[in-house]
């Protein structure tokens, strides 16, 4: 089954990651335009945004070149979502999962921009949001912003069991943005777009976003907080509004 339009150009690739000793496969659509770093929601993988129409949902953008999508598998399965892993290897794994997209993700992306420079806008739904905003906080100088859907930015509740470590802590957005000084504070103060949307409806978690975007304030970081109505459920067909939607608010 074609979920998106034939004429939109569609490369799968991929290579045997050398930090992460594992194959991780990358795939990309449309030809030119901004940059769009994808991520996939909680143990799935790379194609799971086609399979359920996200990509679909931006095609107008594809097809005109004003977007070129990059989606990734994410390690969830063998790091928070493995009860067999102790926590402290579990974020081992996310640390390696962060370097993995810094230095090998990134320079695929801005090879094929022909763009050296090129910096990525991220995004995601659910754990994949949480990917997309922890990308982007932790390195503006390589992305240019988030939008965050239907997100969590906290790993201390529900995954780190009282556990702390520098790995913990550098992949923990609510806990190193309120540390955060010098030039990648200044590159999300002056030079980064950040949307964190995400519905009030069944199984959302508003408040998470909420906090996220006061630690934000208070590093006078600009954002926009998006609360989409309590009939906004934690579903496909939401984010399949929400990324257009902001897309369109950031220009492109």
């Amino acid at each position: 089954m074609q979920h998106f339009d034939p004429r939109i150009p569609r490369i799968i690739d991929g290579w045997r990651s050398p930090r992460l000793g594992m194959e991780m496969p990358i795939v990309s659509y449309g030809h030119a335009g901004m940059p769009i770093l994808l991520f996939p929601t909680a143990a799935a993988d790379y194609l799971e945004n086609e399979r359920f129409f996200l990509v679909k949902a931006i095609e107008p953008l594809l097809l005109e070149g004003r977007v070129r999508l990059f989606s990734i598998d994410s390690i969830n399965r063998h790091a928070w979502m493995d009860r067999h892993v102790p926590v402290p290897e579990k974020a081992r794994r996310q640390a390696l999962y962060s370097a993995y997209i810094e230095e090998e993700v990134v320079p695929y992306i801005r090879t094929h921009m022909r763009d050296p420079n090129a910096r990525a806008i991220t995004t995601g739904a659910s754990f994949g949001a949480f990917h997309a905003a922890n990308a982007c906080f932790r390195r503006p100088d390589l992305f240019g912003g988030t939008i965050a859907m239907s997100g969590f930015y906290d790993l201390e509740t529900g995954y780190l069991e009282g556990y702390t470590d520098d790995n913990t802590y550098y992949n923990n957005p609510l806990w190193y943005l309120r540390g955060l000084e010098g030039r990648n504070l200044e590159l999300l103060r002056r030079d980064a777009r950040i949307v964190i949307v995400t519905g009030q409806g069944a199984y959302e978690a508003p408040d998470a976003s909420r906090r996220l975007a006061e630690v934000l304030g208070l590093k006078g970081i600009p954002h926009i907080l998006d609360l989409w109505g309590h009939d906004v459920r934690h579903d496909w067909p939401s984010w399949r509004q929400m990324l257009p939607y902001h897309l369109g608010r950031m220009g492109v």
